[in-house]
């Protein structure tokens, strides 16, 4: 216990550390308090000392965009089908068969209507006759004289020689006869014919002879080939009328109207009302519709190729289409002050139908390829912009804002990020000005 209690007591003999030195600590103190000094001083400067002297630009506020689902134009019309066929004939007949009413929905090629052909097929099979005689006349040409037709005229050259000798035989005798008064003149001047007439067959079967071995000339052969050629076309275009007495769809479609019954008579032009019809049908794609519309002048800037609109109809309002403008007349109606327009219907169903009456809402330009001409884009001078940012006056400070240039050309920068407008500028920023800085507008 003792012992314990001598452990507890204080040995102060052991060394101290070291105090600091009376003057480091003067020094460390006079530090702190001139720094303290300094940041006081900053604060006073800034706060009391003389603004700097800046130029302004106040930034105007962007034009207010349309919306882009707002109606610019309102115009009534009537629905069209795009293209709209009056299916004709292209030869004359009788109408022997017709196979669509009204409504129907006809495929591409589909046969709608047949025409009496009799008189066709007669025409068609003559045409082929001939032609079938012509190629037989170009064989024969082309293949040249047959044996058997060279050895009889052979044969009847040498009859003709041999009958020309027995009559120069006799010729001679009778002349020598008549001579001397032993036969009579008439005698003389039969054998002397006689003589003439067997030396003049033996030339024309000489030539003959000489033909049949030749062969005809290519010149015959030529021509026959051309009168072939000339029948068959006549032979093809008996067939095309022939095949012309069906009548079939150009196009998938829905037939409008019907024009002519069995019997009728049906030609290949316009006729008008009376007598024969000069088509058959009327066909349409109503999965291909327009609005026609009349556009007063005065309206007609409001108006772009491609501008979309919305279509209602009289019969069913309740019902809304997307329409896009398609075509605009490439001239105007002087007498109406109008020019004529049509949208597409982009979507139609069974609901509509041609002739109806139809409205368009045409909506404003949204321009959808533009995305950033929905943002407020402002202008300023391009000595403003610096490292990416500009330095706006608020409250007498300047205020560094980071901005975004969409393009820079000879009326600016044109902000499109960062700007409102309304705010103001300033132009051409001292080298030395920092965001917070006390200024003071040239003027002001």
């Amino acid at each position: 216990m003792p012992s314990d209690l001598h452990s507890l007591k204080i040995d102060r003999e052991r060394k101290r550390p070291p105090e600091p030195s009376k003057w480091a600590t003067r020094w460390i103190v006079l530090g702190v308090s001139l720094l303290v000094l300094l940041g006081v001083g900053r604060v006073v400067y800034s706060t009391l000392g003389a603004p700097a002297q800046v130029q302004t630009v106040r930034v105007s506020a962007p034009a207010a965009a349309a919306d882009p689902g707002s109606v610019v134009l309102n115009a009534a019309g009537y629905i069209v089908a795009h293209h709209e066929i009056e299916v004709a004939s292209k030869v004359i007949g009788k109408v022997a068969w017709i196979g669509v009413e009204k409504g129907d929905h006809v495929k591409k090629d589909q046969v709608v209507v047949r025409l009496e052909d009799t008189e066709y097929r007669a025409q068609l099979e003559q045409a082929k006759g001939n032609l079938a005689n012509l190629q037989s006349k170009l064989l024969e040409l082309e293949h040249g004289s047959r044996p058997q037709e060279i050895d009889e005229a052979r044969a009847n050259l040498a009859q003709a020689e041999a009958d020309l000798a027995n009559a120069k035989l006799l010729f001679e005798r009778n002349k020598e006869l008549v001579a001397a008064g032993v036969v009579s003149k008439q005698d003389f001047d039969n054998a002397q014919y006689a003589y003439q007439n067997d030396v003049a067959k033996v030339k024309s079967l000489q030539q003959a002879y000489d033909l049949v071995k030749v062969g005809p000339r290519q010149e015959d052969i030529d021509a026959m080939r051309g009168q072939v050629e000339q029948a068959k076309g006549l032979v093809d275009f008996d067939q095309d009328q022939l095949d012309n007495t069906v009548i079939r769809a150009p196009i998938e479609g829905t037939i409008l109207e019907r024009a002519v019954e069995q019997g009728e008579f049906v030609t290949n032009g316009f006729v008008g009302d009376k007598g024969a019809k000069g088509y058959v049908v009327t066909l349409a794609d109503l999965n291909d519709l327009q609005v026609e519309l009349d556009i007063a002048q005065n309206d007609f800037a409001k108006l772009r190729m491609g501008q979309k609109g919305i279509v209602t109809t009289d019969a069913f309002p309740d019902r809304k289409y997307d329409g896009e403008l398609a075509e605009m007349s490439p001239k105007a109606d002087r007498q109406k002050a109008t020019v004529q327009v049509k949208v597409k219907i982009l979507h139609p169903d069974s609901y509509l139908r041609p002739e109806m009456n139809a409205s368009v809402a045409f909506l404003a330009d949204q321009q959808p390829n533009h995305a950033q001409q929905a943002q407020p884009v402002v202008t300023v001078p391009a000595s403003a912009v610096q490292n990416g940012a500009v330095f706006v006056v608020l409250g007498g400070h300047a205020v560094r804002r980071a901005v975004k240039v969409a393009s820079t050309g000879s009326q600016g920068a044109r902000i499109e990020a960062g700007l409102i407008g309304g705010e103001d500028v300033i132009v051409n920023p001292p080298s030395g000005l920092k965001d917070g800085d006390r200024v003071q507008i040239k003027g002001a």
